[in-house]
């Protein structure tokens, strides 16, 4: 048997191809596509005045009259790209059909790590130099430093979004590309030590203002929401194992599979879907407005909280993904999830052969 070697260093072997494992890789290639997709549209549909998806093809069906020749065109621009993905993803696995779906597995948890890394940068970076501002703000030293119409243009959230903020989203991407570390402990170790600078501050120096508070909510509130995907991967998860625990291993593979798919995916698109819906819908709203905290003098990040949980759906959905995928590798017997679980082969076809006898005495 072969073995491919990836990114990380961890060898795969390969696997011939059959009809239930391409299937698998067909719509788990599938759904984290739609998902990233999804994401993209809303961009192009809600900052650049783009047709969504059911739109274009009643203009293609001839359902929209009232649609100019340039919005016409962007419409058509979104349906091929969701077209052309479609055509890559069959393209594609056909061209690697021998790859096993424990390597796909360990893909797509490399991709949902690389998205929770670039957001604790981005809480971190824009975290830091939003509380700087706000600082310089309160105090009136803002002026002194930066000068009267650069100040002038850092009082309007929406200039601060997008001269101070999304530049350092950007610069988030390209550190989590070179950076390997999550920064959990890292960010866990800021969100006790802006709690601990308020307590020193209000009980000693009798100094506190709005930013600070919100300095500690931005960050637990990342904590919270980006740590999970990686919980999950890790089986961190508090799990009520009533039943669970009493059960073999090929036995919580169809749990977690089943689960992954019937009840992890389904949430994560309930948030994606009502969340960004709409302009007015709960997760739009707040970044298309550039919404800040009620406060006058506190930080301008209430937007990009709006945004954690659209984090949260992306990163968790393609871990539950990748959890399909992994598991669904242990039920069809592939070496490397075997391996993975610490069972032999000759341990999972015992097990299976149990569950096919039970199966038959019922």
């Amino acid at each position: 048997m072969t073995t491919t070697r990836i990114a990380s260093d961890i060898q795969y072997a390969t696997t011939p191809p059959s009809f239930r494992k391409t299937l698998i890789r067909t719509f788990s290639l599938a759904m984290v596509a739609i998902i990233l997709l999804y994401c993209l549209s809303r961009f192009f549909i809600f900052w650049h005045g783009w047709p969504n998806l059911s739109s274009s093809i009643q203009a293609i069906l001839g359902n929209a009259p009232d649609m100019d020749k340039i919005t016409f065109y962007k419409g058509i621009s979104l349906l091929v790209a969701y077209l052309a993905v479609f055509f890559f993803i069959i393209k594609y696995i056909k061209r690697t059909s021998q790859l096993s779906l424990s390597y796909d597995a360990d893909k797509f948890r490399r991709m949902s790590f690389y998205i929770i890394r670039a957001a604790f940068w981005m809480v971190f970076l824009v975290g830091i130099s939003d509380a700087i501002v706000s600082f310089l703000r309160v105090e009136e030293l803002l002026i002194p430093v930066v000068g009267d119409d650069i100040a002038a243009a850092l009082d309007q959230p929406k200039t601060r979004g997008l001269y101070l903020h999304y530049p350092l989203i950007a610069l988030s991407f390209l550190i989590a590309w070179f950076s390997r570390s999550l920064g959990f402990f890292w960010l866990a170790f800021l969100v006790v030590l802006a709690e601990f600078s308020i307590v020193i501050t209000r009980f000693i120096f009798s100094y506190e203002q709005a930013f600070m508070g919100d300095l500690v909510r931005f960050w637990y509130a990342a904590f919270f929401l980006f740590a999970s995907a990686y919980t999950l991967i890790e089986g961190g998860h508090v799990r009520v194992d009533v039943l669970y625990a009493r059960m073999g291993k090929r036995k919580k593979a169809w749990v977690n599979a089943i689960g992954s798919l019937l009840l992890g995916l389904p949430l994560c698109w309930v948030i994606l879907y009502f969340g960004m819906d709409t302009r007015q819908s709960s997760l739009m709203a707040p970044i298309l407005s550039f919404e800040v905290s009620s406060s006058g003098y506190g930080m301008y990040v209430k937007y990009i909280m709006g945004s954690f949980l659209l984090v949260y759906a992306v990163s968790m959905a393609i871990m539950f993904v990748s959890y399909f995928l992994s598991n669904s590798a242990y039920l069809m017997g592939e070496a490397d999830a075997l391996k993975a679980a610490g069972s032999d082969t000759d341990d999972h076809s015992n097990e299976q052969n149990t569950d096919n006898k039970q199966q038959g005495e019922h």
